[in-house]
């Protein structure tokens, strides 16, 4: 396993995978860690997982659970498992981390 690993890095990974707007960079037990970068419209599911988003570039906004916020980079979000979200809006340029751990079904607060 990885465990550095560079936006530069992730960024040609994915434009060499060119099937999905993700790629896996990083995985141990029940933590795997994306590099996230969708192209005009975020078409991603709900997940089982919690997961963590920490915006590398750009800016857009973020819908969690019938809220939308600004974001930007440096901006780091949350949502547990299970919860509907999508980043709408973004710019051409936006990226993000997304770490997904814990069970299936999120951590017990």
């Amino acid at each position: 396993m990885k465990f550095k690993v560079s936006h530069t890095e992730a960024k040609k990974t994915l434009l060499e995978e060119n099937e999905f707007p993700f790629t896996v960079v990083m995985k141990h037990g029940t933590m795997s860690m994306e590099y996230f970068a969708p192209v005009k419209v975020d078409t991603q599911a709900i997940h089982k997982q919690d997961e963590i988003y920490v915006i590398l570039k750009g800016d857009g906004v973020f819908f969690r659970d019938g809220e939308r916020m600004p974001c930007k980079k440096g901006d780091i979000l949350f949502v547990p498992a299970g919860m509907e979200h999508r980043f709408e809006n973004f710019s051409g340029d936006f990226a993000t981390w997304v770490i997904f751990y814990g069970p299936d079904g999120g951590e017990n607060p």
